[in-house]
């Protein structure tokens, strides 16, 4: 029900270019599944999907490294690219002649191959940033808002410390404890250990 591929380029941040590797998500079952984070290499991705239908592609957040492939991917597949509208500035730094096809608000339900996802509306990292809780799987797909080393960075214009804690502490450490984690980059982990940490990275301005 669930792969990952990881792909991986150049992204502009900051004034400088910085190699960055993403995880792409594909939630779905043999006939139809939705991409979780459209980065970098479309190609690699349709190759991934193989032979089922793409829904659509869910980006957790406006950052040109979850969306950069977004639209070619779209256009390949035929299918709708669904953001947060508050991340929608983001959206056009990278895209700026093409727009979202749907809005991701929280509290909607998208269901794909028997598989509900709840959106979760976790701002900080971004002001649109969002997480996809999939209770039957026991999963949440987090892009940039939580890690296994704390939260996203929120150094970069549009994000802010206190807000992505508090999103980490109202929608996520509530969550079943065994519900694994998976982010946009690196290693997976589960709730349980954020929640243990979650006062630790707050009180350290983390």
């Amino acid at each position: 029900m669930v792969h990952r591929l990881r792909t991986s380029g150049v992204v502009s941040l900051e004034g400088g270019e910085v190699h960055v590797q993403n995880n792409v998500w594909i939630v779905g079952d043999e006939d139809s599944a939705i991409v979780i984070d459209a980065a970098h290499d479309h190609e690699a991705i349709a190759r991934g999907l193989g032979d089922r239908e793409l829904m659509a592609i869910v980006s957790t957040h406006g950052h040109s490294d979850h969306i950069n492939a977004a639209v070619a991917l779209a256009d390949l597949t035929d299918c709708p690219v669904l953001l947060h509208p508050e991340d929608v500035e983001l959206w056009r730094r990278v895209h700026p002649h093409r727009e979202p096809d749907a809005p991701l608000l929280h509290g909607e339900v998208l269901v794909i191959g028997g598989v509900e996802l709840d959106v979760l509306h976790t701002p900080g990292h971004t002001p649109g940033g969002v997480c996809l809780y999939a209770p039957a799987l026991e999963t949440v797909f987090t892009g940039d808002t939580l890690f296994p080393g704390g939260p996203g960075a929120t150094g970069q214009p549009f994000s802010d410390f206190a807000t992505i804690i508090a999103s980490i502490r109202d929608h996520l450490v509530g969550l079943p404890r065994n519900t694994v984690v998976h982010p946009g980059h690196g290693e997976s982990t589960t709730i349980a250990e954020a929640a243990e940490r979650l006062d630790t990275w707050a009180a350290r301005g983390f």
